[in-house]
């Protein structure tokens, strides 16, 4: 890392530069997906490619979310190794039959004699009263089935080195970020690199509170552990960073140092990610726990097109306060 040269980098563009990286490195790498031409919909995330890699490997396409993604699909079984773009994750659920009854299942169905290299990038759109069709985090569809992995980045370092993990990844990887994580900087290595999937990350130590936090919870949770720590609270904070394969040693380890767990997700509440975690701290940490586990997420309701109700509705760092002043006084 001392030999890397090193400089702040928004999320959107460390983005950008893993597929600069990527493409120009490996020529089956392919960009396919609505609106990769638009700043509307991908943001800077898709900038200078086309100019560098011509429409025949950036590809625009219509709004058909299931025959895209079986088109990108495709080309991973013959050799291509796609990027498939849906730049609102609520519509990937018009492919999910190429999603989890094709890709998910045919490395499996094949006796392990076929890959399908293919990432699914989904783009969580909440808040800016976009409503209940346009903000969903539906990541737990995804972790529930077998064969498919699932990553999360919280930071740009994150988003670069885990985005290019998944291209190289033999087998169908979704990747999802949050657009409210865009502009957000980290120290982000010019060179090639690769995150692990797999393995979580504990952005800040502590003895008393085991914070896991997912995606855009991961800074609402450092915000939080930082006014915490002016009142003598000291929270760990523990980014798993892949949603499946779930990195359990990090969590479990945390969990039975601190005896407090909160779990911190940007999907729904019941049955998702956070239940997950839950149970399995409750699993397999259970005599170290002095409190019950407690779960921070959104509430079992769509998302709403007010903002004022969407200030209630999306939980933020002050929601992450009044759960651990709690529970510590419990």
């Amino acid at each position: 890392m001392c030999s890397e040269k090193i400089r702040k980098l928004s999320y959107s563009l460390a983005i950008n530069e893993a597929f600069h990286q990527t493409m120009e490195r490996d020529t089956s790498v392919i960009f396919i997906g609505q609106g990769v031409k638009s700043p509307w919909y991908v943001g800077d995330t898709a900038l200078g490619l086309i100019d560098r890699f011509t429409e025949e490997r950036v590809i625009d396409t219509p709004v058909s979310e299931n025959a895209m993604t079986g088109a990108a699909v495709g080309a991973a079984i013959v050799g291509m190794r796609p990027v498939v773009v849906h730049p609102r994750c609520d519509f990937m659920m018009y492919a999910l039959d190429p999603i989890i009854n094709e890709a998910a299942n045919w490395h499996y169905m094949s006796g392990g004699h076929s890959s399908v290299p293919v990432v699914f990038w989904g783009v969580i759109n909440r808040s800016g009263e976009q409503a209940a069709q346009h903000s969903q985090a539906i990541h737990a569809f995804f972790a529930h089935t077998p064969g498919l992995k699932v990553v999360m980045p919280a930071t740009a370092y994150d988003a670069k080195g885990l985005l290019i993990s998944a291209i190289q990844d033999d087998n169908p990887v979704v990747f999802i970020d949050d657009r409210w994580l865009y502009r957000t900087e980290d120290y982000v290595p010019e060179e090639f690199y690769s995150v692990p999937i797999g393995k979580g990350v504990v952005h800040r130590k502590g003895k008393d509170v085991t914070l896991v936090a997912i995606s855009y919870m991961v800074p609402e949770a450092m915000k939080a552990a930082e006014e915490l720590q002016l009142k003598g609270i000291d929270v760990e904070v523990v980014d798993p960073r892949t949603i499946k394969p779930l990195d359990e040693d990090i969590i479990i380890e945390s969990a039975k140092k601190t005896g407090r767990v909160i779990v911190a997700d940007v999907g729904w509440q019941s049955f998702g990610v956070a239940a997950q975690i839950s149970a399995l701290v409750s699993e397999k940490a259970f005599s170290s726990l002095k409190a019950p586990v407690k779960r921070i997420a959104l509430p079992d309701i769509p998302a709403p097109a007010s903002r004022t109700l969407e200030k209630a509705y999306y939980p933020m760092s002050a929601d992450i306060i009044t759960a651990i002043n709690k529970m510590i006084v419990d």
